[in-house]
Parts: C-alpha cells; structure tokens; sequence
C-alpha cells in the first residue's frame, strides 16, 4: 500500500505532470530540453524528475554531463495501467499543447551530443519499427 501512495503522490504536481506528458509524448529527452520547454530552473526540473523516477515513472542516463530521461520501460502493473489513460487526459489539455510546441520549435544543437537524436520508444521500450523479441 506505501507504493501505491508514493506512486500517486508522485503525480500531485503541475510539473511533475508537464515532465510526464513531455516524455510520454516525445519519449527520451535531456534536462536541458525540459528546462527550457517548462521555463524553469534546471534545479526545480531535477527535483521533480527525481520524484517521479524514485516513484518508478521514469529511468535516466548519463550522456557525458547530460542526463536524458523517458518513461521507465519496467513499470507497475497500475502504472502500465495509468500510462494511456494520463496520455489520453495530459495530452489534451492546453498546458502540455503549449510545452510541446515549445519542444518543437527548440532544437539547439549546442545542448548535447545526442540532440535530435531522439530515443523514442514505447513503454516497452521498442523504438519506432522494432518488433518485440
């Protein structure tokens, strides 16, 4: 029962719920493309990553001295659960419209090595085009 509290505890925050439906959306990204989408400091999009990662929403990587995040590829039965129906509702509303154009229109290639090289993937973890094993 405490990781079901954690885990919704996890998703009372605005921003927690812009940095899912970025990542839902756009699969893996670097703190530095969520910094600058969601306008707020870089400490302020740490903190809350690490909430939802410790929660078991999220999985990072270091890329040199970026970390890049995407949706956790092992998630909760309830999360597996959770994820197309907080696509379904973040994904329309105007907030996440607005955080994803600004996604759109940001691509500086000065950021990290890896940028614009997207890692998208489905909650399983397959990229567009791979087939499960």
């Amino acid at each position: 029962m405490e990781k079901l509290a954690i885990l919704f505890q996890s998703l009372d925050d605005h921003t927690r719920l812009r940095l899912l439906a970025l990542l839902l959306e756009a699969g893996e990204l670097c703190v530095c493309d969520l910094v600058t989408v969601l306008r707020l400091p870089q400490s302020t999009v740490s903190r809350q990553l690490a909430i939802l990662k410790n929660a078991g929403w999220l999985q990072g990587r270091r890329v040199g001295a970026w970390n890049h995040y995407s949706v956790a590829t092992a998630l909760e039965p309830v999360q597996q659960f959770l994820v197309p129906v907080l696509r379904n509702f973040l994904l329309t509303t105007e907030t996440a419209r607005e955080d994803l154009g600004r996604l759109r229109d940001r691509r500086d290639p000065a950021c990290c090595p890896d940028h614009g090289k997207s890692k998208k993937t489905d909650i399983a973890g397959h990229g567009p085009g791979e087939d499960e094993p």
